[in-house]
């Protein structure tokens, strides 16, 4: 396991971040997602520590706080070291019908926060993510109360997730303007078949110095190899039910074509080519993993051991590549001009 730096941080997190959307039991949307107890739970959690892993990411929406439980009991029973560990969570959805339960108010900020830090049985918080955009609060507002939690050392760094660019840069003005807490990393769906990622915001994240968590690395499910084309894909699969997050199916199953004779030469599986292609990604901190059997999280874990060479990395960028979009076309074809000194 190698660790990389969070953005403008001096904080080291594990190359693969423990990704926790499997943990927990609820009705409704959570049903095809969660469903792992305690045991399962105390198990993968200490496996991926023993691999390494120091980075946990969950959220108060997983399984309507479930996650966040069975996060904390496990810290407890497996007697993990806190220091060794970076907890991140986040908020924004709706935890309960109450109207100001979701959002990015200051009110529901701070009952969020209390909320979080009573059910992973923690007094502080290492990384606090807004969950996605909230059209109805003043971003003034978040960033304030976030800045205030930080003081209060409840929290200790400040995230955001599936902002669009110029919402993030907004958001890093304003900050800037007023002296507050910045944020120091995005986390975002981001794959070889789901590259959306690098037209504005990785330029941006490069700009910034800010960190990359990403999320769904296999895109859910549909990248494992185990999927194709003519057919619905293993029994149980997630994707089977809950056909999420969006992608260009076509654009997916070249990739996957293409991974298969890389993950043929390597002798490993096709899912451990797409997390291996995501971490030589330099502008990648950390990639999230998430698993609903002990066999899948090892399979992951075992991506970090992968080192693609520069033939498969070519092969596999050109079979996910994006196609042309103004204004990137134009930006670079008008860069090319100055790109070269000057001679006479």
């Amino acid at each position: 396991m190698r660790y990389r730096l969070l953005g403008p941080t001096g904080l080291y997190v594990s190359e693969l971040c423990l990704g926790t959307m499997t943990y927990g039991v609820s009705k409704g949307f959570w049903e095809a997602i969660g469903g792992l107890g305690q045991d399962a739970v105390n198990e993968q959690m200490k496996a991926a520590f023993d691999a390494g892993v120091n980075f946990i990411d969950t959220a108060n929406v997983y399984s309507m706080g479930e996650s966040e439980k069975h996060v904390g009991v496990a810290l407890k029973q497996l007697g993990l070291p806190r220091h060794d560990l970076v907890i991140a969570t986040k908020a924004h959805g709706a935890m309960g019908e109450d109207p100001n339960a979701c959002g990015q108010s200051r009110h529901h900020l701070f009952n969020a926060v209390d909320a979080s830090l009573r059910r992973l049985q923690l007094d502080h918080i290492d990384l606090y993510q807004l969950h996605g955009f909230d059209p109805l609060t003043p971003l003034e507002e978040s960033l304030s109360a976030l800045d205030d939690l930080v003081r209060s050392g409840k929290v200790r760094y400040i995230g955001l997730c599936n902002l669009a660019a110029w919402q993030i840069m907004k958001s890093l003005a304003i900050s800037e303007q007023r002296q507050l807490a910045k944020f120091i990393s995005v986390q975002a769906y981001y794959t070889i078949a789901g590259r959306d990622l690098e037209r504005e915001i990785v330029p941006l994240l490069a700009d910034q110095r800010l960190g990359l968590m990403v999320w769904s690395p296999l895109a859910g499910g549909l990248l494992s190899g185990k999927f194709k084309p003519d057919e619905k894909g293993p029994d149980g699969a997630r994707r089977t039910s809950f056909d999420f997050p969006l992608v260009d199916k076509a654009r997916a199953f070249r990739c996957v074509d293409a991974m298969r004779g890389v993950a043929a030469r390597h002798g490993v599986s096709v899912a451990q080519i797409a997390i291996a292609w995501l971490l030589a990604k330099p502008h990648v901190s950390s990639v999230i993993i998430g698993a609903k059997s002990m066999s899948q999280l090892h399979d992951n874990l075992a991506s970090t051991q992968v080192r693609l060479e520069t033939g498969d990395l070519a092969l596999l960028d050109e079979a996910g590549a994006l196609p042309p979009e103004y204004p990137g076309w134009m930006i670079e074809r008008q860069g090319q001009m100055r790109a070269k000194p000057p001679s006479k």
